[in-house]
């Protein structure tokens, strides 16, 4: 006999583990390219295929841990040709997050033009980012979306009754669709940060985390909901708090 739990439980492993190399490597690079650059708002700069490459390499580092797990158990329901296969679930999964990207290019665009603006109109732009992040972490929708994240049994077992020859496609695409309903508000938040502040991007991929995997994932949501909500107040007297649109001093984060 040349399985069993202990054999499928490692053979799973291998798998997640990749993932979590891929994540450290998107980090790599992003610290290798953008460490140096300081806090950058709106596009940075950047054309709209070059964005949307980047935009993919800073979730692939921000998402990938958390989802270590959801793939790790997808994994268990591969008997064969494990790698190629999970390898399929995970650019499915990406290819969601790119697609994301085009929204989130044409609203860095539109909050990158903030620059123009009087002081308080600016801490206003970033009041609001701070207000739609901070209240939909409360709104049920994050949490039926968290929900599906935190216990994704029901969504494997949906997954085996998909056809053979996208299975994996499907697999990954669907998962990364509430991912994606689930952590959109936070990645929402960096334009308030700084799109490329690789202090705030670390703290909410933590964050992002956390909510998915520890034990009190929820309460950290709604923790994170209150505070965000709470910046959105305290903004009008901190610029700082969000140099990505008030151009405040980020020594301090």
């Amino acid at each position: 006999m040349t399985g069993g739990p202990v054999a499928v439980r490692r053979r799973a492993v291998g798998p997640a583990a990749l993932l979590l190399v891929a994540a450290a490597v998107a980090w790599v690079w992003l610290v290798a390219r953008w460490g140096g650059m300081g806090v950058m708002s709106g596009t940075m700069g950047l054309g709209l295929a070059a964005f949307l490459a980047v935009w993919t390499l800073m979730t692939a580092a921000m998402m990938l841990p958390a989802t270590a797990a959801v793939a790790a158990l997808y994994a268990r329901t591969i008997t064969a040709h494990r790698v190629p296969r999970m390898a399929v679930f995970t650019l499915a999964y990406l290819l969601v997050w790119a697609a994301a990207g085009l929204p989130a290019y044409a609203l860095a665009a539109g909050l990158g033009r903030t620059v123009e603006l009087p002081g308080t109109a600016r801490a206003a732009v970033a009041a609001a980012v701070f207000a739609v992040g901070g209240l939909y972490q409360l709104t049920p929708l994050k949490d039926r979306c968290l929900a599906k994240c935190r216990s994704p049994l029901g969504m494997i077992l949906r997954y085996a009754s998909y056809p053979r020859t996208s299975r994996d496609l499907r697999a990954g695409a669907h998962h990364g669709a509430f991912c994606l309903g689930c952590c959109w508000a936070l990645m929402v938040l960096l334009a308030a940060f700084g799109v490329m502040n690789l202090w705030a991007m670390g703290a909410l991929a933590v964050v992002i985390t956390a909510e998915k995997l520890a034990p009190a994932g929820r309460l950290v949501a709604r923790v994170v909901g209150v505070a965000s909500i709470a910046l959105a107040v305290a903004v009008f007297w901190f610029p700082a708090l969000a140099p990505g649109l008030t151009g405040g001093n980020t020594a301090g984060m």
